[in-house]
């Protein structure tokens, strides 16, 4: 058996300092040394085997911190992990204590192409694996062809979506974790921040609050939530991919929704019907003309073999508690960044290579945004980490 964490760490507009990453915004000398201080910190405390990092400008910025984590982690080594002179070194408290480096760890970092100049910057993401990776991660955001998403009014064609280029990189990388390769998808689905057309001159009418337009304001989050949905089935075209081709996948990020959103549910595919018996078959001849108990079989299967599951309602689930969030705004807490996991992973499935242990939350840093004067609004994560504590079998 072999334990391993996986971690979702959105690090809120990483770049180092004075670099205008929006419009009139960026870091002092200061600001930035506060900002890489306290998530080199966050970065210790969690020590996860496998980082997915969301919202990283540069990829030297990551780095920095990362370097920064294991001086604080070999500083903290020293001073609570007994030498080899102690009777007592082998006891697995220390074990638990002792921080692991990242110095031999891989890095993969996927830059935004929608990234521009200063005060125009575009975030990307990154992974961070103490098992480096097994080929060379990919990068998914230009689909190269554009994708239609086709509607119909009754018998009539009604129009289409049409996204050609994600607003933010899926980062996919493969992991060999004792003797299984394991596909990791890291993403940051579009926000809910509303999408409106700009003129000419780059301004939208729209974003004039002294001209409030509250139907306008409407169309630009439902344009929002329409390529956070179809960005959400992009990458669901890319799990199923991967499980379908018999490899073990663990999706994590900021999925800017709840896990019961419609765009959660696109990545992590439907929950099976506990009965298909009794449904009208989809050719139906008369009304009694139902689905076989072979065919109810197969069917849930079906479903069940590419269908993901949520860390946090599992551990939700088996510790009986159901305050979990890791974003908080206006007074609002909402849990939006996931873990979720193919059924190689569940305990109880005929695929099983392990099984989740414990799932950790990290948002005591966490204000709701009311108060301007919130020690951690600017320099910390405006974000909760989540962390997934897994135990791996061993593979062939």
């Amino acid at each position: 058996m072999t334990d391993f964490t996986i971690a979702s760490f959105n690090v809120k507009n990483l770049i180092g300092a004075d670099s205008e990453y929006y419009r009139f915004m960026s870091y002092t000398p200061e600001e930035y040394a506060w900002k890489r201080d306290w998530l080199a910190d966050q970065l210790v405390t969690l020590d996860a085997d496998i980082v997915g990092f969301q919202e990283v400008f540069e990829d030297s910025a990551l780095r920095d911190v990362i370097a920064l984590a294991d001086q604080y982690g070999e500083e903290q080594n020293e001073f609570s992990i007994p030498d080899g002179s102690k009777r007592y070194r082998k006891r697995a408290i220390f074990r638990k204590l002792a921080y692991r480096s990242y110095r031999d760890a891989a890095v993969a970092f996927a830059p935004n192409i929608h990234d521009g100049d200063p005060g125009h910057r575009r975030p990307g993401l990154a992974i961070v694996s103490r098992y480096g990776f097994e080929g060379s991660p990919e990068i998914i955001q230009d689909l190269g062809k554009p994708l239609d998403i086709p509607f119909q009014d009754g018998d009539a064609e009604g129009g289409y979506f049409r996204i050609s280029k994600l607003s933010r990189p899926i980062l996919k990388a493969r992991v060999p974790i004792n003797g299984h390769t394991v596909t990791v998808f890291n993403c940051h689905l579009k926000s809910k921040l509303g999408e409106y057309m700009r003129g000419p001159d780059g301004t939208a009418k729209e974003a004039d609050l002294t001209r409030y337009d509250p139907v306008g304001r409407a169309l630009g989050s439902a344009r929002a939530a329409m390529r956070r949905m179809a960005e959400a089935w992009v990458l669901r075209g890319a799990i199923v991919a991967e499980l379908r081709a018999g490899h073990p996948v663990m999706v994590l990020g900021d999925f800017n929704d709840a896990d019961n959103a419609v765009s959660s549910e696109i990545v992590s595919g439907e929950h099976p019907f506990k009965n298909y018996e009794w449904m009208l078959r989809h050719d139906a001849e008369h009304r009694g003309d139902r689905y076989s108990e072979a065919e109810n079989i197969q069917i849930t299967e079906d479903i069940e073999a590419v269908r993901l599951h949520s860390a946090e309602r599992q551990f939700v689930q088996k510790s009986l508690r159901d305050m979990v969030f890791t974003a908080a705004f206006g007074g609002v807490y909402e849990s939006i960044d996931q873990i979720y996991m193919s059924r190689h992973f569940m305990a109880n499935s005929p695929d099983s290579i392990g099984e989740m242990e414990y799932f950790s939350v990290f948002n005591d840093h966490l204000t709701d945004g009311s108060h301007p004067e919130a020690p951690y609004n600017k320099l910390a994560s405006d974000h909760g980490q989540i962390m997934a504590h897994m135990r791996l079998k061993g593979g062939a």
